[in-house]
């Protein structure tokens, strides 16, 4: 009777706190930590809730989750630098860089990014809360983040789901929460990945000309340009060159003359070939001279570790699905990831035109999905049944009017004192490290601006950090880049 009694308490203690499967527009839950980073040990808060989107009447239409990092006992507040962080997709939650890069904590992996089990994490040794306080942010219907009410036709899909509707509210949000946390006289840096470099590149000028906040820097982190992702002709077509050559580098399909060298002494050579011939070649499309469009697949093998004849047949252009695809056909029959050509895949059949799933993405959902419910609700101990949508429903989403690129180059002129960084996985076939050279090159025609700007390559792909020596350096370059920009009395002048 006594252990019955014992059970019945016991079952009615689970039932008390149980929860729920809406989450409060407006809370958050504080927790204490220590970490050690660069040798140094000092405590930290985490705060990590919820906080509205607001229409114009003042009438919350959605809520979005957001985890808030602060270094304590820091004499001087108002110069400590804050970065905000932002993934991409469209669609896409924090959880990338925020469980695996720049936080305190990260995925439980081994040192080239493959997941170990049991999954979970683990202390980060190199994190850039020593320098900066972070606030990782998920955009509508990422992460726990939702629209009110969370579906139906109430939900205006209009206010969200599109590069400048996305860019607009959250531009707002963000001024809500600078106020909300004191932080308007700190030198501010906003971090996007992937599609996330279209968000930053758009947010720099809308967070000063609608809420008059001012950068001191921008990140792109593996960024989407789609000014040429999704357009065809010359550019779009012969930019891919040098990922392949650092991708077949990197599997050892190379001719001798070029495997034989280190990585970053070919990359320069085969980014002058696409610049110098590839464009021009593609441009005269099917009135090229037989004998040149022969020299130029021959080079384009040569370069890729692609057949001659396979890149004739595709009329020089050959798409990323192909190489995934056809790179070790005949060497090992596998597939190369997109994200990160280091990952390799096992298809239905070897013939095709591309893979039948994403080797490296796959690899990623085994670490990052168990290890972001663990943390946020045994570590940082925000509890809900709301599930996390590592990728959230927000298409359609509106691609018009993307003056994303021009956007960034208005900010810098207007504000002397943002500074530009990129970095970018060599191996990253998805959005390809010299695409993301190429819209550094592009923003600022004039050239004038050029010194603002820094391009960093690392040996690995899209998700650069998740090869520990890369996620060492790459937040070694985020620290220095943020110590470098932070401008304290420096005019803001020409």
């Amino acid at each position: 009777m006594k252990k019955l009694l014992q059970l019945s308490i016991c079952l009615a203690a689970t039932i008390t706190v149980a929860q729920s499967r809406e989450l409060p527009i407006d809370t958050v839950i504080t927790t204490q930590h220590t970490a050690t980073i660069n040798g140094a040990t000092f405590s930290y808060t985490a705060q990590t809730g919820t906080q509205p989107v607001w229409d114009e009447n003042a009438k919350p239409i959605a809520t979005l989750h957001y985890t808030y990092y602060t270094r304590n006992n820091i004499k001087d507040r108002a110069a400590r630098p804050l970065l905000i962080s932002f993934n991409g997709g469209p669609g896409s939650g924090s959880v990338w860089m925020h469980l695996a890069y720049t936080g305190p904590k990260i995925l439980k992996i081994d040192d080239e990014g493959y997941p170990v089990q049991p999954y979970g994490v683990s202390s980060n040794p190199h994190s850039v809360l020593d320098v900066a306080d972070i606030v990782y942010v998920n955009p509508v219907n990422t992460g726990y983040s939702r629209t009110i009410p969370a579906s139906g036709k109430e939900v205006d899909r209009e206010k969200f789901f599109g590069i400048n509707a996305d860019i607009k509210y959250l531009a707002e949000w963000l001024n809500t929460f600078v106020t909300r946390n004191n932080k308007w006289r700190s030198p501010k840096y906003i971090i996007g990945e992937s599609y996330g470099g279209t968000r930053v590149m758009g947010l720099s000028l809308a967070l000063q000309e609608q809420q008059w906040m001012y950068l001191n820097g921008v990140i792109m982190v593996s960024p989407a340009d789609y000014k040429v992702v999704r357009n065809s002709g010359p550019v779009a077509e012969a930019i891919n060159l040098p990922y392949y050559t650092a991708a077949a580098w990197h599997h050892k399909m190379l001719p001798p003359a070029l495997q034989s060298k280190d990585l970053l002494e070919i990359l320069p050579e085969s980014e002058a070939y696409t610049i110098d011939k590839l464009m021009p070649a593609l441009a005269k499309g099917g009135f090229l001279d037989t004998t040149e469009k022969e020299a130029i697949a021959e080079k384009m093998a040569y370069y890729s570790g692609l057949n001659k004849k396979d890149i004739l047949d595709q009329n020089l252009v050959v798409p990323t699905s192909f190489f995934w695809k056809n790179l070790l056909k005949d060497k090992s029959g596998y597939t190369v990831g997109r994200l990160d050509s280091r990952y390799l895949g096992i298809d239905k059949q070897l013939a095709g035109m591309k893979p039948d799933y994403n080797s490296e993405l796959t690899s990623w959902l085994h670490s990052f999905t168990p290890a972001i419910n663990y943390y946020l609700q045994e570590e940082l101990n925000f509890k809900t049944d709301v599930k996390y949508n590592l990728f959230g429903p927000v298409h359609p989403w509106n691609n018009e009017n993307d003056n994303t690129r021009d956007n960034l180059r208005l900010a810098m002129a207007q504000n002397p004192y943002l500074n530009v960084m990129i970095q970018s996985g060599y191996y990253d076939g998805a959005t390809t490290y010299f695409n993301a050279k190429y819209t550094m090159w592009q923003v600022d025609p004039s050239g004038r601006m050029k010194d603002r700007f820094s391009f960093k390559g690392y040996r690995s792909g899209h998700m650069m950090y998740l090869r520990r020596e890369d996620l060492k350096t790459a937040n070694d370059d985020i620290r220095d880049f943020i110590k470098r920009t932070v401008a304290t009395d420096r005019s803001a002048k020409y």
